[in-house]
């Protein structure tokens, strides 16, 4: 395994390469190009155009460009955000612990959720649970992000529930956005701030989890090993946690592989709606106002953790299944 993971490093360095040349490429043919947020200030002249290409290297030709970005990134130096006016390692290590909190919560919830109702559909099939599970999971990937999130704001934040009973009343309602409603909030204070946007962000993925779980655990209930387990007098749950479980996650590793990059990238449609100060926003916002240095840091950042984790889940599958060999 160890030679698997050392050749599989090496192979990811010329595909990182070409991933970071072609966000190059395009990044340079936006609007203006990396000096478009100087050149939409009406008091900067042609003459000053020129004197920041000059001062930039935007002059010389785009190959040397590339080449004197890749060797300052290689250095640490990542660039100059012109919105932020600040380096962007600094403007995205900012960004980031909120993202993480945010996306990681969300994450942890929806997989146990999801894993838990799968395996349950799995269990008993064509009931009314696995009825249940399956109408949730397509409810779920059909529903809207940016409506169901403004409708949940709607009910539970601008509106909130308000019952009375036995002559008590019991007003409920959420904050709508941010991360926290006076600076530096406490612990409770962050926590009702969290409850939306990870409502949103964990509906898809829960949908998502328990599909794949289900699927899963069904082809591997049927298996040989599981009914020879069932043969020497094991109980069900044993059966299931220690037999099934492990050989049926298998697919499961592949949606967490391909989900934990997003746990640094953010939720860009999530952030923007509830204000959430993260990884998503700061790309809509950079986006927006054409921030070539902090688009090509957060873009380069994913796509070193996207083919990091890909790596991880295929060490994973020799874990969890031993007829995984890695010659």
């Amino acid at each position: 395994m160890l030679t698997y993971t050392i050749r599989r490093t090496i192979q990811a360095i010329p595909l990182l390469l070409f991933i970071s040349v072609v966000l190059f490429l395009i990044l340079h043919q936006m609007p203006g190009g990396p000096l478009a947020p100087y050149m939409a200030n009406p008091h900067i002249t042609e003459a000053d155009i020129a004197r920041l290409k000059h001062n930039f290297g935007l002059d010389r030709p785009l190959y040397v460009q590339y080449f004197s970005w890749a060797f300052h990134v290689l250095k640490g130096d990542w660039g100059w955000s012109t919105m932020n006016s600040t380096p962007v390692t600094e403007a995205i290590f900012q960004r980031l612990p909120a993202t993480l909190l945010l996306m990681g919560i969300s994450f942890v919830v929806s997989a146990a959720i999801g894993v838990f109702f799968g395996i349950l559909a799995a269990v008993k099939p064509y009931s009314w649970w696995d009825y249940f599970v399956t109408t949730f999971a397509f409810f779920g990937m059909s529903m809207p992000v940016f409506w169901f999130a403004i409708m949940l704001q709607m009910l539970l934040a601008v509106n909130g529930i308000h019952l009375q009973t036995f002559g008590y009343a019991f007003d409920f309602s959420l904050p709508s956005a941010g991360m926290t409603s006076t600076e530096g909030g406490d612990f409770v204070d962050r926590v009702r701030h969290l409850v939306l946007p990870v409502i949103v962000l964990s509906l898809l993925q829960v949908a998502t989890w328990s599909r794949f779980t289900r699927a899963s655990m069904q082809e591997v209930l049927h298996t040989d090993y599981m009914r020879t387990a069932a043969a020497k007098g094991l109980t069900f749950l044993r059966i299931i946690l220690k037999h099934g479980m492990k050989n049926a996650l298998m697919p499961v590793v592949t949606i967490a592989a391909l989900s934990l990059p997003g746990l640094a990238g953010g939720a860009v449609i999530t952030e923007q709606i509830f204000a959430w100060p993260g990884m998503g926003r700061l790309f809509y916002t950079a986006l927006t106002q054409q921030d070539f240095s902090l688009l090509m840091g957060y873009l380069v950042l994913i796509s070193v953790l996207v083919v990091f984790f890909n790596l991880i889940a295929d060490l994973t599958y020799g874990w969890l299944d031993p007829r995984v060999k890695y010659d």
